[in-house]
């Protein structure tokens, strides 16, 4: 599988967990129904189908590694959907955690 899949894959794997967690939100909290609801719900399933695409067979580390995904595309998604402005913290911190997901799935191994 190439590097380009695979972050492909937690792009996908990104937008169906924020997207869908984002609709039970707006079901839930800002009273849009329980169709929302019940799409994220849909979407939070689809999330944990495609992260098992992973080329990468240790299921700790392909999370792992997807946790830095999900905080930029939390951040992303905030500023899209919110308009959430971050600050430079938040970008940095971002930054940081892209980074690690980089060294946990793509650092070459011996093995």
């Amino acid at each position: 599988m190439t590097v380009a899949r695979s972050v492909a894959l937690f792009l996908v794997a990104a937008l169906f967990e924020i997207g869908g967690a984002w609709l039970v939100w707006q079901g839930v909290r800002e009273n849009r129904g329980w169709m929302w609801a019940g799409a994220g719900v849909i979407a939070l399933g689809l999330y944990g189908f495609v992260a098992t695409l992973q080329h990468d067979a240790n299921f700790g580390r392909v999370l792992a590694a997807y946790g830095g995904v999900f905080v930029a595309g939390s951040i992303a998604w905030g500023m899209i959907a919110d308009g959430y402005r971050p600050d430079r913290y938040d970008v940095t911190g971002a930054l940081i955690c892209l980074a690690g997901m980089a060294v946990l799935m793509y650092a070459p191994r011996g093995n």
